[in-house]
C-alpha cells in the first residue's frame, strides 16, 4: 500500500552488518552475499528498464496483462535432524592404477556419483576415467543417511576425501622410507608422483610399488558436518553449516478472461561456490527452478469429503514440460561465490535451494494481477497460481 517497487522493499530487509545479520533463531550469518548478488542481478536483467516497460504496456492493453518480479533466496545447508550429517566411504587402489569408489550417497540423475569421483581424481591428480563408481550398498558403507537436504556431495564428497588422504598418507610414507625424501617432498601431479627432484613414477607404478611393499591400499573415510547445534526447546542454535544464496527475475504474462499464465522471461542468478561441475550445476539450476514453478503455478492439492488425496499422480495434477521453458532463459553461476566452509573444495549445495527462485513466478503473476486493481489493496492471490485461481484473485479486485 506504500506505492513501493517490492524490490526496494526487499532490499531494505535484507540481511546487513552487525547487528543485522542474526537469525531469529541465533545463528550469524558469515556470508551475507545476496545484496552484491541482487545488485549484479538487477543490472544484467535490465530490471528497472523492464518495469518501465510493462508499465507501458498495462497501460495500453485490457485483456493481456504482464508483470515482473525479483526475489532473492536464501537457503541453509544441513540436516535439521543433527544426527543424519554424517556419512562414510570406501576407497580402494588397484595395481592398475585404477581406483574404486563406493559411498553412502544414491546418485538419482542430480550429478552426485560423478562430482564425488571428482574429487577422488583430484586428491589422487589423476584422470577421472581411472576412478571407477560403484552402486550404493550398505554392505560397503553401513547406516547411510538419506541422501537429501542437498548435502549430498558435501557429506559423501569430504568422507571420500578423508580416505583418499588416508592413502595418499600411507604412500607419501613408503615414497619417503624407500627413496629417503622428506615427505613434503612427494607431491602427486598429472596422473604421476614426484619423489623429490630426480624421481618420478606413474601413479600406477607407484601403486604397484606399495602393494609389493605390503602398505594396505584400502581406506575407509568418514566426515561428520561440524560446528552445527539446534535447541529445539528454545529454537536457537546454529542448524545450517553454511547458506547458499541465490535471486531470480521472473516476467510473467496473463489472460485476465481466461486466467492462463504465460511466463515469458527468467534470469536467474545462483551461488554455487566454486563450482565443481558448472554443467551440472547450472542444469540443477535450471531444473529446480522449472520444478518450483510447477509447485507455485500448476500443482494444487486436491481431496475428496472424505480426506482422500485426489491429485496423487501427474495423472491427475499437471507438472510443467519442455514447452513451459520460459523462450528467453538466462542462467548465471555467481562467479565471485566461494563457500566460507572448508568443503568439497569451496562449493556450494545445489539440490534444493533453486527451487525458491521460482517464487518470483508466483510474484511476478501477482505483480501482473495487481495491474488491474484501482487501489492499492493486497492482491488476494493463492498459490498455486493456477488460471482458477487468478481468475478468482481477478474478479475479487473487480468486485
Amino acid at each position: 500500500r506504500l506505492g513501493l517497487d517490492p524490490l526496494y522493499v526487499r532490499l531494505r530487509n535484507l540481511y546487513g552488518e552487525a547487528p543485522r545479520n542474526v537469525t531469529h533463531y541465533g545463528m550469524t550469518l558469515r556470508d551475507n552475499v545476496l545484496p552484491e548478488l541482487l545488485a549484479e542481478l538487477e543490472t544484467r536483467s535490465d530490471y528497472r528498464a523492464r518495469c518501465a516497460r510493462i508499465k507501458e504496456w498495462n497501460a495500453s492493453h485490457q485483456l493481456i496483462k504482464r508483470g515482473m518480479a525479483l526475489t532473492p533466496v536464501k537457503f541453509g545447508i544441513a540436516y535439521t535432524a543433527t544426527q543424519m550429517n554424517q556419512g562414510g566411504a570406501l576407497v580402494h587402489l588397484y595395481t592398475d592404477g585404477s581406483v574404486h569408489l563406493n559411498h553412502g550417497g544414491t546418485e538419482m540423475g542430480q550429478g552426485l556419483f560423478i562430482k564425488v569421483a571428482q574429487i577422488v581424481a583430484e586428491e589422487f591428480a589423476i584422470d577421472i576415467a581411472r576412478v571407477h563408481i560403484t552402486a550404493t550398498s550398505t554392505g560397503k558403507v553401513p547406516n547411510t543417511s538419506p541422501t537429501a537436504a542437498s548435502s549430498g556431495t558435501d557429506i559423501n564428497g569430504e568422507a571420500a576425501r578423508a580416505a583418499c588422504r588416508t592413502l595418499k598418507e600411507r604412500l607419501v610414507s613408503y615414497c619417503a622410507g624407500a627413496y629417503g625424501v622428506k615427505p613434503e617432498e612427494v607431491l602427486f601431479a598429472g596422473n604421476e608422483v614426484r619423489i623429490g627432484n630426480a624421481k618420478r613414477l606413474e601413479f600406477a607404478q607407484l601403486v604397484r610399488e606399495a602393494y609389493q611393499a605390503r602398505v594396505s591400499l584400502s581406506a575407509t573415510g568418514y566426515w561428520r558436518t561440524p560446528e552445527i547445534h539446534f535447541d529445539r526447546d528454545t529454537f536457537q542454535g546454529e542448524p545450517f553449516y553454511y547458506f547458499a544464496y541465490g535471486a531470480a527475475v521472473s516476467e510473467v504474462a496473463i489472460d485476465t478472461l481466461t486466467g492462463e499464465s504465460r511466463l515469458l522471461r527468467a534470469d536467474l542468478l545462483h551461488d554455487v561456490g566454486r563450482s565443481l561441475n558448472p554443467a551440472i550445476d547450472r542444469g540443477q539450476v535450471e531444473g529446480g527452478f522449472i520444478q518450483g514453478m510447477g509447485w507455485l503455478t500448476m500443482e494444487e492439492l486436491v481431496w475428496d469429503a472424505k480426506g482422500a488425496l485426489l491429485t496423487h499422480a501427474p495423472s491427475t495434477y499437471k507438472i510443467p514440460v519442455a514447452s513451459d521453458c520460459p523462450p528467453q532463459f538466462n542462467v548465471w553461476l555467481w562467479e565471485r561465490g566461494e563457500n566460507v566452509r572448508d568443503v568439497a573444495y569451496r562449493s556450494k549445495a545445489v539440490g534444493e535451494p533453486p527451487l525458491m527462485l521460482a517464487l518470483s513466478v508466483f510474484h511476478a503473476i501477482y505483480d501482473a494481477v495487481g495491474s488491474t486493481r484501482a487501489t492499492k489493496d493486497p492482491v488476494p492471490l493463492e498459490a498455486p497460481a493456477t488460471p482458477e485461481n487468478i481468475l478468482r484473485a481477478l474478479h475479487a479486485l473487480a468486485h
